[in-house]
């Protein structure tokens, strides 16, 4: 049975856990050396309980909410994949945890190395000819992107205004136009779910700054017009930005920077396996093309040719500035350096090749219960429609409800927008095969249900510590006060 009890409601006066030997020092001595003013006038208002309902309270705890440790979390857009603890562990090495953001240069050669060389590894991955790893996020790394589109204009002689982007774009990159002081406009998506290179042709002008695109896009699918594209924007003066949030799909197999891409941004926290939900920052490292690595923030790591030593260079007239404090979210760099010095190039392909394999299996597997609206080979995701289900009383909201209570965590719902009753599926590489035959008969069970009975999942979730909630209602009035 589940604890019901909170830490607070066991606490009993004089209870304890503690198994610290007493010490010879007496309070006033060991208060001695903390100023007055700092000196607690009460106990701290703690539980008394002993160690193991202590222990008990946190184990409760971690598994009140999924995570990608406790089961599967097919989040599409999101590569929610398994995050391997050899990474934890390097980043948890004393001499990267314990480093002062401050040391000099020479006292933290290693660590200037690993970022160099990740630089590198990443340069080679993405077939682009510059790194910077200070973004701290994906968003983060959009924003760079188009300070930079920015910069290259400005440098020029004019800003261009318009920033061209797909129907189906992340909600990040119009708020990145935005704020970069860019105008959106829109392309719509063409019946395959892909856009044309007529429809980009027909909306670029000579105030086209550059377009932005997700390749694979937030459907599954490879641009495969990509080539012309870019020749379109690039004949109109303009620049291509890559949303590299579906890079999962392309390592080993397709370099960006090689096909027509000015820029890209990495989500380190999803293809290279940092853990997300970790209470952030992540880490959204941007590439360019050699033309605009004079823009990139600063400063740059750099290596002196004769001597090998390696600087940090904050000489940089063109640079869009510092974005970040330090050098990024070092943590997170460690972690992607020791996944992609783990896996090799071979290995990395295989990560992609196995995402594509495991998406078009679960895809095949329900696809005769659900609505497929591209129904063609997709990459490392794929997005049905549960509109046939909502037509039987039951939404993809009640669907996704339902899945929790089989131990599954929902896809992401309702998104991409150009798609009724969406579900994006991305399984990810590091999912078993009996895993993803189990996920597609609970999705085929739950289509069953909605069929025979709706209002059961309507009323969804029933195993879960916390039922539906009227989210209006709770949007409306605020009430985070836990009653017993």
């Amino acid at each position: 049975m589940e604890e019901k009890q909170l830490i607070y409601e066991k606490s009993v006066p004089g209870k304890t856990g503690l198994t610290l030997p007493e010490t010879e020092r007496s309070e006033s001595e060991l208060l001695a050396g903390i100023p007055e003013k700092f000196h607690r006038r009460n106990d701290a208002a703690l539980p008394e309980v002993t160690e193991g309902e202590v222990m008990r309270h946190y184990v409760n705890l971690s598994v009140k909410n999924h995570h990608i440790d406790r089961g599967f979390y097919p989040l599409g857009s999101c590569t929610m994949k398994y995050n391997p603890k050899l990474n934890d562990k390097a980043a948890g090495m004393e001499g990267f945890a314990a480093l002062h953001p401050l040391t000099p240069c020479d006292a933290a050669p290693g660590s200037l190395r690993l970022m160099y060389d990740l630089s590198e590894y990443l340069k080679e991955i993405s077939g682009f000819d510059a790194i910077s790893l200070q973004p701290v996020a994906g968003a983060q790394g959009e924003f760079v992107g188009l300070l930079i589109i920015r910069a290259y204009h400005l440098d020029q002689g004019r800003l261009r205004k318009k920033i061209l982007i797909p129907d189906s774009a992340h909600g990040t990159n119009p708020a990145s136009v935005n704020m970069a002081g860019f105008q959106t406009v829109t392309i719509k998506s063409g019946p395959k779910g892909i856009i044309s290179a007529e429809e980009v042709r027909n909306m670029v002008d000579d105030d086209t700054a550059g377009l932005m695109l997700t390749n694979p896009n937030t459907v599954g699918l490879f641009e495969s017009n990509i080539e012309e594209i870019a020749k379109i924007i690039h004949d109109a003066g303009g620049l291509i930005y890559m949303d590299g949030a579906n890079l999962n799909a392309q390592l080993g197999i397709v370099q960006p920077g090689k096909i027509g891409f000015d820029i890209l941004h990495f989500n380190l926290h999803k293809t290279f396996s940092t853990p997300h939900g970790g209470g952030g920052p992540g880490a959204g490292a941007v590439g360019v093309v050699e033309k605009l690595a004079k823009y990139l923030p600063s400063p740059m790591i750099e290596k002196v040719p004769e001597s090998g030593k390696l600087y940090l260079d904050y000489d940089r007239p063109k640079s869009i500035g510092r974005i970040h404090g330090y050098y990024g979210n070092f943590a997170n760099s460690v972690r992607a350096y020791a996944y992609i010095r783990t896996l090799g190039a071979n290995g990395l392909r295989a990560v992609s090749e196995n995402a594509i394999i495991n998406a078009n299996y679960l895809k095949a597997l329900v696809k005769d219960e659900y609505e497929m609206p591209y129904d063609t080979v997709c990459q490392h995701e794929f997005v049905l429609s549960c509109s046939r289900q909502k037509k039987m009383g039951a939404k993809a909201l009640d669907l996704a409800k339902r899945l929790l209570d089989y131990g599954f965590h929902a896809p992401t719902v309702y998104f991409p927008l150009i798609v009724p009753e969406a579900f994006m599926i991305e399984p990810t590489e590091t999912e078993s095969k009996n895993t993803l035959e189990r996920f597609a008969s609970v999705l085929i069970e739950i289509s069953k249900e909605a069929e025979k009975d709706p209002e059961k999942l309507q009323n969804a979730p029933y195993n879960t510590p916390v039922r539906r909630l009227n989210e209006v209602k709770a949007a409306r009035e605020l009430d985070v006060a836990y009653q017993g």
